[in-house]
């Protein structure tokens, strides 16, 4: 299983923060159309949806591991 997905995610949390750290700083209003805390939530969003989604996934996966262990033992 791969944490591709996980590292990804923190990718996209640290970009939020640079983008956020940028625009304090150069007073950039707008991305392209957008303004900037919408892409700067959208990125934030997207981010922690995929490091939650990876660390739920294996921590699911262990307790499956753990319960198959208990069964063998029996």
């Amino acid at each position: 299983m791969s944490r591709a997905g996980r590292f990804i995610g923190y990718v996209l949390l640290a970009g939020a923060a640079l983008i956020a750290a940028a625009t304090r700083r150069e007073a950039i209003a707008t991305i392209g159309p957008f303004p900037v805390i919408a892409v700067v939530l959208l990125l934030a969003m997207v981010g922690a949806m995929l490091v939650f989604t990876d660390l739920m996934v294996r921590g699911l996966y262990a307790q499956i591991d753990a319960m198959k262990g208990r069964e063998e033992e029996e």
